[in-house]
């Protein structure tokens, strides 16, 4: 193919919703790893011929082993992974199953290990390419996230490490740690719990997904040469340590 191309994952809606479709409109062929198939489905069809939805489980070694092959088979390689997929269970730890802690550290850390892996690999064959790996301001600690914070903290550091390996082979490695974004989950938040939140911020609101799309695509524009290993909050302010 002609355009370049980019696989984001947690495509489906929300946050990687917008990223996509930046992507497209940067003229990236874009490939949409979810496991919410109708709604990914929904998206492949408005972005056209531009996209491609592909279901796979990234906590899922075989299922991220398949996506890597089909891509190589269908577009010959990959110039951009955006990992935003991620669950949530909160609950303060000693109300916490350990089957929850697992759960999302299985999909939040070991599955962008997976893809960063994968796409890894091929980049440094390539000797190109951008990672972005979407964290969050929580792994700065938020109560009730024990487990998410840890992942999301885990992404930070696995961001700097790829940087280390990676860089010498033209391979861009970053994160992006969005704080309060207006999202179907935030807006499933009972009103006066999203209020306090919203007035915790420097900012007094929320930010946009496309907020986080325009990160990624300057991360990954051609004339950002000389950014790698950071994390970069989008997130209000909320990051230097304002409350309410």
């Amino acid at each position: 193919m002609n355009k370049r191309i980019a696989i984001i994952t947690g495509a489906a809606k929300g946050i990687g919703k917008a990223i996509a479709q930046r992507m497209v409109s940067e003229d990236y062929f874009t490939i949409l790893v979810d496991v919410d198939i109708e709604n990914g489905k929904v998206l492949e069809s408005e972005l056209s011929d531009s996209a491609k939805f592909i279901s796979c489980n990234i906590s899922n070694n075989k299922d991220v082993e398949n996506l890597f092959n089909l891509v190589i088979a269908e577009y010959g390689g990959v110039d951009v992974l955006v990992n935003n997929a991620g669950i949530i269970k909160d609950n303060v730890i000693w109300k916490m199953p350990v089957e929850d802690f697992d759960k999302v550290v299985d999909v939040n850390l070991k599955g962008t290990w997976l893809m960063c892996k994968g796409a890894g690999s091929l980049m440094r064959e390539q000797k190109r390419g951008r990672i972005v790996n979407i964290t969050s301001r929580a792994w700065l600690g938020n109560r009730g996230q024990s487990n998410y914070a840890a992942s999301k903290a885990g992404v930070v550091g696995l961001t700097r490490v790829l940087a280390l390996e990676l860089g010498k082979y033209g391979v861009l490695v970053n994160a992006i740690a969005p704080g309060l974004i207006d999202t179907p989950l935030t807006q499933k938040l009972p009103e006066n719990i999203l209020e306090k939140l919203i007035q915790s911020q420097p900012t007094k609101s929320m930010g946009q997904p496309e907020d986080i799309a325009n990160t990624v695509a300057f991360l990954c524009h051609e004339t950002t040469q000389f950014i790698t290993g950071q994390t970069i909050y989008v997130d209000g302010g909320k990051s230097i340590g304002a409350g309410i």
